[in-house]
């Protein structure tokens, strides 16, 4: 049996604790600074002891975590979900992420160019026909101005 650590890479921490797939997939996100320790930015090669709070974004979700124990190997997940406990505001976090998703909006209204709607072209030919446009706009001659 290995014996215990007292500090462990934060890279090597979250890919045994099963956050990313590979090491250097945690170190790729750490690098774009979307790990912190304990408040602070981290580098790949910041060394966490049980204790430290690592805050992680992933995609839209921030999730974090309190280290609860150290581990250099990547094992399944019920032994990696034992490295860490998730505080309460982060698992709050998750849940209202997931019950706006499950609610949604409507995808239409997220559009704000491109093509009309339907709605949208008959509010534009009204406007169009209201305001006398294709009068006033017209390429034609006037037959006063051919004097001129």
């Amino acid at each position: 049996m290995p014996e215990p650590m007292d500090r462990l890479r934060i890279d090597k921490w979250l890919w045994a604790a099963r956050f990313f797939k590979t090491r250097s997939l945690a170190a790729d996100e750490i690098g774009k600074n979307r790990v912190q320790v304990n408040g602070d930015v981290a580098k790949a090669s910041r060394e966490l002891k049980p204790g430290d709070t690592v805050a992680i974004r992933l995609g839209a979700v921030t999730r974090t975590v309190t280290v609860r124990g150290l581990s250099g190997q990547r094992g399944p997940a019920p032994v990696a979900q034992q490295l860490y406990e998730e505080t309460p505001e982060s698992i709050a976090a998750q849940a209202a992420l997931r019950e706006q998703r499950r609610m949604g909006s409507e995808p239409a209204l997220a559009i704000e160019q491109g093509r009309p709607t339907k709605r949208d072209r008959r509010e534009l030919d009204g406007a169009a026909r209201h305001a006398e446009w294709d009068s006033r706009w017209s390429a034609s001659i006037d037959p006063d101005d051919s004097e001129l």
